[in-house]
């Protein structure tokens, strides 16, 4: 069977501009001089400059005056103002093609390095979480709500310290660079107290007081730590942060929620209770999703929120990056358009390893 290619749609139109010319030329000589398409001949440059460069704008605008040109000589134009009046339309509308092709390649040009600056921001920022952690593997997924960003506000981490495999995700308050600068600090303050502290609220701690330095005008910074140690238990800390789902071997899930409510990171000094840490079970086969808000207040085209808790099945594959893949592409389909926040997923699958043939964590 023969598969027919369809033109892409840069094909098209960078074909735009010799079609336009072309369906003038064709109607002027059929229809005569009197109907006046000779000044549309100027559609070429005018398509030229807006999908192709400076060159091909320029070539396009001086194919376009020849055939302005010989178009107005076959037709007699030039004995009246007329003809004069089309090629200087056609020579203008090049002039204006020719400027607008050189400020969209330096806006073109631009985008892309500030692309390549965010995308080595992410490395520094958001490094890759280890494939492997203990008796854990590992995937994350992040969609930044701004079309040219890969970073924002949401932030992540998994780390494998003497005390146990420790994990942050983390939603900061607003967007842009603010929100980049404090999800930095806050995750260069858990990279370094995760090895430090033996206590899981110790590190709760640490990180509002660094939170609490920085931020300013009752900004904060929701999160959920996590502790899994090797004894099929997790540990949470939760910081006013969205509960995560627990996907258990036979499909069901759970949502643990903390015995208490506490404020989050950075919100200390309104003298609220620090978050209690509550164990939930987790044990081989299980999978823990942690998540921001994001994720679960993505709508859809009618307004409804994304459904995570139906969408527990779409983590099934044997692959622990395509289910959270697979996880994903369902949550862009349900959104149907730009994100309105940033979307980070963690997704932690319990399997048992032999700990003479395990892999070293990171």
């Amino acid at each position: 069977m023969t598969v027919e290619k369809v033109p892409s749609s840069s094909t098209m139109l960078a074909w735009m501009p010799v079609a336009a010319m072309t369906v003038v030329a064709v109607v002027d000589l059929t229809a005569g001089p009197d109907v006046g398409l000779l000044p549309l001949v100027s559609l070429g440059p005018a398509f030229a400059g807006l999908v192709g460069g400076w060159r091909r704008t320029a070539v396009i605008g001086l194919v376009a005056l020849l055939l302005c040109l010989g178009l107005g000589m076959y037709n007699g134009l030039f004995d009246r103002p007329r003809g004069y009046t089309a090629m200087v339309s056609v020579a203008g509308v090049t002039g204006v093609g020719i400027a607008a092709a050189v400020m969209r390649t330096s806006r073109e040009a631009e985008l892309a390095s500030v692309r390549s600056i965010a995308e080595a921001a992410q490395r520094v920022l958001l490094r890759p979480v280890p494939l492997t952690a203990g008796p854990l593997h590992a995937a994350v997924s992040y969609t930044s709500a701004l079309a040219e960003a890969r970073i924002g506000g949401d932030l992540y981490e998994v780390v494998a310290s003497p005390h146990g495999v420790r994990v942050i995700v983390g939603d900061v308050q607003g967007k842009g660079l603010g929100a980049v600068e404090t999800a930095a600090r806050v995750l260069g303050a858990f990279r370094e107290a995760a090895y430090d502290e033996k206590d899981l609220v110790k590190l709760g701690e640490r990180l509002e007081r660094s939170v609490a330095r920085e931020l300013e005008d009752e900004k904060f910074v929701t999160a959920i730590l996590a502790e899994i140690g090797l004894d099929h238990q997790a540990v949470l800390l939760n910081y006013g942060h969205p509960a995560p789902m627990i996907v258990h071997p036979d499909g069901t899930a759970d949502f643990p929620e903390p015995p208490a409510y506490a404020l989050p990171l950075g919100l200390s000094a309104h003298g609220g209770p620090g978050p209690e840490p509550f164990p939930v079970p987790f044990t081989p086969g299980d999978q823990l999703l942690l998540y921001t808000d994001g994720v679960t207040e993505a709508r859809d085209e009618g307004g409804g929120f994304y459904p995570l808790a139906e969408r527990a099945h779409l983590l099934e594959d044997p692959d622990v990056h395509r289910a959270l893949d697979a996880l994903r592409e369902d949550l862009v389909r349900h959104a149907a358009g730009p994100h309105h926040d940033d979307a980070a997923m963690l997704l932690l699958r319990y399997q048992e390893h032999d700990p003479a043939t395990a892999a070293p964590a990171g």
